[in-house]
């Protein structure tokens, strides 16, 4: 019997981690209500990702490992961008930026100190 962590994306932007072992079932109570009170308060949760598991330890594990993540790690995980999730799996302070020129900083320069100029 497989087992399966998954994510939910809900209507307020929120993200919900679980793990099942019936997938279709789990999402449809999320979807009906009644089930979670974090999805019901937040209802509807769209379905975003899941992973299949061979035990339901696997399916824990890895539910209470993706729980932790940044709402940028979790997005790039249900659009299955590998490249993302890397980039966000890094602290902060090792990221190079992907979007300014120099690390997060435009126009900034250091006097020798160190020191914003």
């Amino acid at each position: 019997m497989p087992f399966w962590c998954y994510m939910l994306k809900c209507a307020d932007g929120k993200y919900y981690t679980g793990h099942t072992d019936d997938l279709e079932r789990r999402i449809a109570q999320h979807r009906h209500g009644g089930y979670c009170e974090f999805t019901t308060r937040r209802r509807p949760a769209a379905f975003v990702w899941a992973q299949e598991f061979t035990t339901r330890a696997e399916a824990l594990e890895s539910e209470l490992r993706v729980k932790k993540w940044s709402r940028a790690k979790k997005e790039a995980l249900a659009a299955g961008d590998w490249q993302k999730v890397s980039h966000h799996a890094r602290p902060l302070r090792e990221r190079v930026s992907t979007s300014l020129d120099t690390n997060g900083v435009r126009g900034l320069t250091l006097s020798d100190s160190g020191r914003p100029c």
